[in-house]
């Protein structure tokens, strides 16, 4: 046995800057990893997707500026380049993270399953390896979530790809079908539909993008649809199996239709499952919802004294940015005094179509479901200077302020850098700025930013 005073599972977001900052304040701490250092986002999510869709921007603008005096005779996909160069990103990434880790004093690494036995006590198993037992008194556990594989007839007798298998794909796939229309599916979508693919999204929800305003969700889907993505609301699947041709048909009802499409290739972005069942809470005596998700309070505490969860395990928002505040909360209020909460935290997110969609704060729907007292701002983006320059005008500026203290309450913007732009409103809002001073400010001209002058203009 090997005592500890802390152990972190996991070395995602909130795992890895934990480990370093405990082990620097002087606890003796192991940090346990299953496979790569860097957890979801380094290795399957944020950096592979971006650095492809980055090629798949490059190829979209390639074949749709001529308007702009710009003609290119012809566009070749170089997939294998572009995957190698994924691949080169993702590991100079991990390895430079996995690197700074060893230089660390006070902090043990290592690689293998952790399974509880006991509160406060872990087995970990690798291969090859005799199984080590370690101990401590604190421990944090950021192990992160998997694709969810959903209960669909036929589905154990296809081939399916997930978020993670589709990144390591030798071949752009002749007819794409997405199971679920979230975040994952519109970004992968639209990147292989920019490659070649042709792609279809099979959503269940009536609703496309429920979670947003219906003039939000109608702008970015109309944006998608008009490069050729075919969008499917209201759709659920009743059977999937593989044909005489090779190809995978689906079977479906199309709000209440019955329907069957065939294609080369089905991903399954349906949502994500917690790391949880593998770790044995039982015998940890931590308890977790009936999704799996482990249950926390507000400061990340789970009902074992000295065991914290951190990241997508605990449920929640499941960003990278969500699981770094997390480390932070925890961080803080153990070794700085401090007591700070996870409750009503701001949680901006972008979701990396092109144009982003960028989001903070609360939506119209949700000012209206709350009873509240709020005006929209809106402005399109043809009437953004910058994007008429630049020449995409897809897109809209959208914001949520409260008529008497002319605080910001929320925004969506859809547009090039859209992520950007939100970022600036989420500033204003956490430093309480109101809607009249960003109307009256200055800021560099032509900027995407400064056309927020023109967007608190309109509510006058």
């Amino acid at each position: 046995m090997k005592v500890y005073d802390v152990i972190i599972i996991g070395s995602g977001q909130a795992g890895t800057p934990l480990a370093k900052k405990l082990a620097d304040a002087g606890y003796k701490t192991a940090l346990i990893e299953k496979k790569f250092i860097g957890g979801t986002c380094i290795n399957y999510g944020c950096t592979p997707t971006k650095t492809m869709i980055a090629s798949a921007r490059s190829a979209w603008l390639s074949k749709n500026s001529e308007f702009l005096g710009v003609k290119s005779s012809s566009v070749f996909i170089a997939f294998d380049k572009i995957i190698a160069r994924k691949n080169k990103i993702v590991q100079s990434f991990r390895e430079g993270s996995e690197s700074n880790l060893k230089k660390v004093k006070g902090l043990d690494i290592y690689f293998g399953e952790a399974v509880f036995t006991a509160p406060k006590t872990i087995r970990l198993t690798a291969d090859g390896k005799k199984d080590i037992i370690l101990k401590a008194e604190k421990i944090f556990i950021n192990a992160g979530a998997k694709p969810t594989v959903p209960e669909i007839k036929g589905i154990e007798s296809i081939k399916y790809l997930d978020s993670t298998t589709i990144l390591d794909l030798k071949k752009i796939p002749q007819h794409l079908m997405i199971i679920g229309g979230g975040y994952i599916a519109l970004e992968i979508g639209q990147m292989f539909r920019r490659f070649g693919s042709k792609i279809t999204i099979i959503e269940q929800s009536v609703q496309f993008l429920s979670r947003e305003d219906i003039d939000v969700a109608s702008e970015l889907k109309k944006i998608l649809e008009d490069e050729g993505l075919n969008i499917l609301t209201g759709a659920e699947i009743q059977d999937l199996k593989n044909n005489e041709n090779g190809d995978i048909t689906v079977t479906l009802r199309e709000n209440g239709k019955k329907k069957t499409i065939s294609g080369s290739h089905i991903l399954l972005a349906t949502g994500r499952t917690p790391l949880s069942k593998e770790l044995n809470l039982e015998a940890a005596g931590v308890h977790t919802d009936e999704r799996g998700f482990i249950k926390v309070n507000n400061k990340l505490q789970t009902n074992i004294k000295g065991i914290f969860a951190l990241g997508d395990i605990k449920g929640g928002p499941a960003f990278t940015h969500i699981s770094y505040n997390d480390h932070l909360v925890v961080f803080q209020n153990l070794l700085e005094n401090k007591k700070l909460s996870i409750k009503n935290r701001m949680v901006p997110y972008c979701v990396f179509t092109d144009p982003q969609l960028g989001r903070i704060g609360i939506t119209e729907k949700e000012a209206i479901e709350k009873g509240l007292k709020y005006k929209v701002a809106l402005i399109k983006m043809d009437h953004v200077a910058r994007a008429i320059e630049t020449g995409d005008t897809r897109g809209l500026m959208k914001a949520i302020v409260d008529p008497k203290t002319k605080q910001i309450l929320g925004a969506a913007i859809i547009g090039t850098e859209g992520g950007e732009v939100m970022t600036v409103l989420q500033m204003a809002m956490m430093g309480k700025v109101t809607y009249l001073e960003i109307r009256n400010g200055i800021f560099a001209h032509p900027t995407y930013s400064e056309s927020l002058n023109n967007l608190f203009m309109t509510l006058d």
